[in-house]
């Protein structure tokens, strides 16, 4: 959407940044009755929200693991919901916490309703659990064969949601032919591994995301060597 971000409270006078606290309450008197006073709307679809997994790492010694990844993933679901990549017209990178919010969402989704969980998806599950609010998680090659396509599948959907932002973004900055190239070849990769239902290997995976993290360099900073990047990750990703 596309908001005032300064606002002024028609009580107190107080100004805040929407943008940084994502309320129209005022954060002096909590009153609702407030004006924007920008001079113009920008494009806005981040929500200030932290991962807290304090609940389930909690849980780990006390409940069962179904319970634990049944909370992780309450935890994980609530702060990809909020979460948004343009902050004030800004797009902002796409950073490792989503990523492994996104993962450790679907994970826990798995294990929570697995009946034979293996030690080495439990282990994988609880090193997201640990690091996940770090933007930490399993290298490729550490992630189970039977949960490859957990990752594709967190990874295509995390970029498939980054590409339709940046994509908005482009439209409100104005983008030329090249970008327009760029991300109409991301979403042809993102469609293919989201078709598989995540299905590919942990290494395409990564891949996909640097390709997006290199389109996102070159839109927002006329980066030609990010470009180049991208068009090479392209052509191994096909």
């Amino acid at each position: 959407m596309k908001v005032r971000g300064e606002r002024e409270c028609n009580d107190c006078g107080t100004r805040w940044s929407y943008y940084e606290t994502g309320s129209v309450e005022c954060p002096s008197c909590g009153s609702l009755r407030s004006v924007g006073v920008d001079s113009e709307r920008r494009l806005h679809t981040d929500s200030p929200v932290e991962l807290d997994l304090t609940d389930a790492r909690e849980a780990v010694e006390a409940e069962s693991l179904r319970e634990v990844a049944d909370r992780a993933s309450e935890a994980a679901r609530g702060y990809v919901r909020k979460r948004g990549f343009v902050r004030g017209g800004d797009l902002r990178a796409l950073d490792d916490a989503y990523l492994a919010a996104n993962e450790l969402r679907h994970a826990a989704d798995v294990v929570g309703r697995g009946l034979d969980v293996n030690d080495d998806e439990e282990w994988y599950f609880l090193a997201l659990l640990r690091g996940a609010d770090d933007g930490e998680r399993p290298a490729p090659s550490e992630v189970p064969k039977t949960m490859h396509a957990i990752r594709g599948l967190a990874y295509g959907e995390a970029v498939g949601e980054y590409r339709r932002e940046m994509a908005d973004w482009a439209d409100e900055e104005g983008v030329d032919s090249e970008g327009a190239s760029a991300l109409e070849t991301l979403e042809t990769h993102v469609k293919r591994v989201r078709a598989l239902e995540g299905d590919v290997d942990p290494e395409t995976a990564e891949l996909l995301v640097e390709a997006a993290r290199d389109v996102s360099r070159f839109l927002r900073e006329d980066d030609v060597d990010a470009l180049a990047s991208a068009r090479e990750r392209f052509d191994r990703l096909a």
